[in-house]
């Protein structure tokens, strides 16, 4: 089988794993803020050096390549890239929202074999970065940049259920003072919400290991994350 080492850093999550035919064999997690550039580094060399002192060999990085934080991304894709320079590995690229549908999968909360996953990372107000998968993890709606309201899943909620979950669906689906009438934007019997839902290195496994099998590997040299929306640089307040 194969021998990958994962990394995300999308949200203000950092996280570090590898896996062993199939199975997770190291993992680590920082959820104290957006320190990445920080801990990242730190992370990847302890699991650099437990496969080592193992005598594990690796075939490939796995890194989480968005959407999500512009800075967050920008870390994980250059930590990724230089691992692959400098041991000659491969590059695999998982999108961020389709990882947030694993646990959810695993978990076995989802129940209705016609239901759609609506995975959702925080931009900014009502704004999310979501996708549209079935059960299947077939894509059913690209990803976009949604500003959301009553309307804006409304099509897919009035043929079956659809299940909102990651770090932006909780402010869409509950009351959060951020919608004009002060009520959750999206409102309709078969909207459920999944609370606790992360994007997680450790949950990367499965979709890097089926991607490095059918050769869905990245040029190292060329290779950018998935930023959706271009990098807004804002001026500094100014010191009083």
């Amino acid at each position: 089988m194969s021998c990958i080492l994962h990394i995300e850093t999308s949200t203000q999550v950092c996280s570090v794993a590898v896996s062993e035919d199939s199975q997770v064999i190291f993992q680590q997690e920082d959820h104290s803020g957006p320190n990445h550039a920080e801990r990242l580094g730190t992370m990847v060399d302890e699991a650099l050096s437990f496969t080592d002192n193992h005598a594990i060999p690796f075939d490939a990085v796995a890194v989480s390549c968005g959407p999500g934080s512009y800075t967050g991304l920008r870390i994980g894709v250059s930590m990724a890239k230089g691992i692959c320079y400098g041991r000659n590995l491969k590059l695999i690229a998982v999108p961020t929202l389709e990882l947030l549908c694993v646990p959810v999968l695993l978990r076995e909360v989802v129940k209705e074999e016609n239901a759609l996953l609506c995975p959702m990372i925080d931009a900014r107000r009502m704004e999310v970065y979501a996708g549209i998968y079935d059960r299947g993890l077939h894509e059913i709606r690209p990803t976009g940049a949604d500003i959301v309201n009553a309307e804006t899943y409304k099509e897919w909620l009035d043929e079956r259920p659809v299940y909102f979950f990651g770090n932006g669906a909780a402010k869409c689906l509950k009351k959060s003072g951020l919608a004009d009438d002060n009520t959750s934007a999206i409102n309709h019997p078969n909207a459920h919400l999944i609370e606790g839902i992360e994007p997680l290195a450790k949950w990367m496994q499965p979709l890097a290991e089926r991607r490095l099998i059918n050769g869905q590997t990245e040029d190292v040299a060329y290779f950018e994350p998935f930023y959706l929306k271009d990098y807004v640089a804002k001026m500094p307040k100014k010191m009083i």
